[in-house]
């Protein structure tokens, strides 16, 4: 069988290698190219005569799949499935694995630092210090004793609700499904606007799809308290950017850390959130630490070995 990974993934060369070597020992073809690309013909190319390919969060487009009729199974190295073409996986009978739960603590430990970055106004002290200033006008706030608005109750939703919990917030939720580990620790659920309208900090935890596109519109973000802070380390389409943006300059929103966008970095200079006051902007990395990235390489060459022994793990519903 052929098999091919398509894009680094973030670990070095030598673990890819290890992790390969007992599937080359059953006799099988691996190919590892070492360099990214989005060329939907060079992604073709690479993936030809491949029964499964292995990608990260590089897009793969519907007309690759398409192009390729020995293609049965796309081995995503990523929670997220939003960058593949799965229409025409399901037309085609490929089935679509990820890697969830591989960055859940990586996630979680940004939404807690830019929590704080915000808060504590730490970008200004850096600024203030950088120019001879001083501590005047950096007087920061706890998250002790406020109230945190988690939208989405999953794996990574609930690591961050514990988290929050141990620094003495109190917790609130919304999601389609109550948890019942959230209502153990004492969350309250709710329905968005309220949660929007009640929490001090709103963190945002779903994932990209027909329901929740744009789930986060102008009219909900308008729904928060002028002291309340907004982080989405989940999908940037979820939430109206734009809207975030003037909320932000309206000063109707505190301040805003964001990690996720309406494309993939690099972020042009004209995007709303670029020009946006009081906000924490990060690259798409609340995904990228060393240990979640051993994880995901695990994980995935686990899935793979489990497909060639004739049991499938982490697949995904299309």
């Amino acid at each position: 069988m052929k098999i091919a990974l398509l894009e680094p993934l973030g670990v070095p060369e030598k673990l890819i290698e290890e992790l390969a070597a007992p599937i080359r020992e059953q006799g099988h073809e691996f190919i590892y190219y070492n360099q990214k690309t989005t060329d939907p013909a060079e992604l073709i190319r690479r993936s030809e005569g491949c029964e499964v390919v292995m990608i990260a969060n590089n897009p793969y487009p519907a007309a690759v799949v398409r192009a390729l009729p020995e293609l049965k199974l796309l081995n995503v190295a990523f929670t997220g499935i939003d960058h593949v073409g799965l229409d025409a996986c399901k037309e085609q009978g490929v089935t679509v694995c990820n890697a969830a739960n591989y960055s859940n603590q990586t996630v979680a430990e940004l939404v807690i630092g830019m929590t704080i970055a915000l808060l504590r106004k730490m970008p200004e002290g850096d600024r203030a210090v950088r120019s001879g200033g001083t501590s005047a006008g950096l007087c920061g706030r706890e998250i002790a004793g406020r109230t945190v608005g988690v939208i989405g109750t999953g794996r990574i939703g609930m690591i961050v609700a514990r988290l929050f919990h141990a620094l003495g917030a109190r917790v609130i939720a919304t999601d389609q499904h109550e948890n019942p580990a959230a209502l153990e620790l004492g969350i309250r659920y709710m329905q968005l606007k309220e949660l929007m309208a009640a929490s001090d900090i709103v963190t945002l935890h779903t994932p990209n799809n027909a329901s929740t596109r744009g789930l986060i519109s102008r009219e909900v973000l308008s729904c928060m308290k002028p002291s309340a802070i907004f982080i989405n380390c989940a999908r940037g389409p979820i939430v109206d950017n734009a809207a975030l943006a003037d909320l932000l300059n309206e000063g109707k929103i505190a301040g805003a850390g964001v990690d996720v966008y309406d494309m993939e970095p690099p972020i042009p200079a004209d995007y709303p959130l670029q020009n946006a006051r009081n906000i924490i902007l990060t690259p798409h990395v609340a995904f990228l630490s060393e240990e979640s990235m051993i994880r995901r390489a695990h994980i995935v060459f686990e899935t793979l070995q489990s497909y060639l022994d004739g049991h499938l793990q982490n697949v995904c519903e299309l």
